[in-house]
């Protein structure tokens, strides 16, 4: 049997250290590359109407106003849609998270609940989380409309989950 010298364990700490170091500092930069950066938590703030991009739409025009994380939510999403007349921004969905329509002018109509309801200026429609809902401009001008939609904590979490798992359960039923 060869009994190590104490050079032999020194070359062997010191390769091990490097080694180590090295390997922590690739996956350093792997875990770094595949986390996204949070966003930051979004304090209070005014939004001047004037101020806003408007960006044209082929259905109409679309004002991004915030989509950020707050103290108490994973993500609160305002934007704001104006829709020419007999335009619709999708067809029927559902989704996990639930928003508040607020309508600024115009004439809609919303599926709520499975039925069309028609509502003009001031108006606000909830949209509760996995029903079926849509818009739609039922009037001869354009028809403008806040949306504000929120995730609570550990919904984008859960969203995200549920992405990884269906792409997963693709890719191995393509095989």
């Amino acid at each position: 049997m060869i009994t190590p010298t104490r050079r032999d364990l020194a070359v062997a700490a010191l390769t091990a250290s490097v080694c180590l170091g090295l390997l922590g500092f690739i996956g350093q930069d792997r875990i770094a590359a595949t986390v996204p950066t949070p966003k930051p938590i979004m304090g209070s703030m005014a939004f001047d109407w004037e101020k806003m991009v408007v960006k044209p739409t082929k259905i109409g025009a679309y004002r991004k106003v915030c989509e950020a994380p707050t103290a108490t939510l994973d993500e609160l999403e305002y934007h704001i849609t104006t829709l020419n007349p007999g335009q619709a921004p999708h067809p029927p969905h559902q989704h996990a998270d639930e928003e508040l329509l607020i309508v600024k002018e115009g004439t809609v109509e919303a599926l709520v609940a499975g039925d069309w309801v028609k509502l003009g200026p001031g108006s606000v429609i909830f949209q509760a989380a996995n029903i079926d809902h849509a818009i739609r401009n039922a009037g001869e001008g354009q028809a403008t409309y806040h949306v504000i939609k929120w995730n609570s904590p550990g919904m984008l979490a859960k969203r995200d989950a549920a992405r990884a798992a269906a792409k997963a359960a693709a890719k191995s039923a393509a095989k």
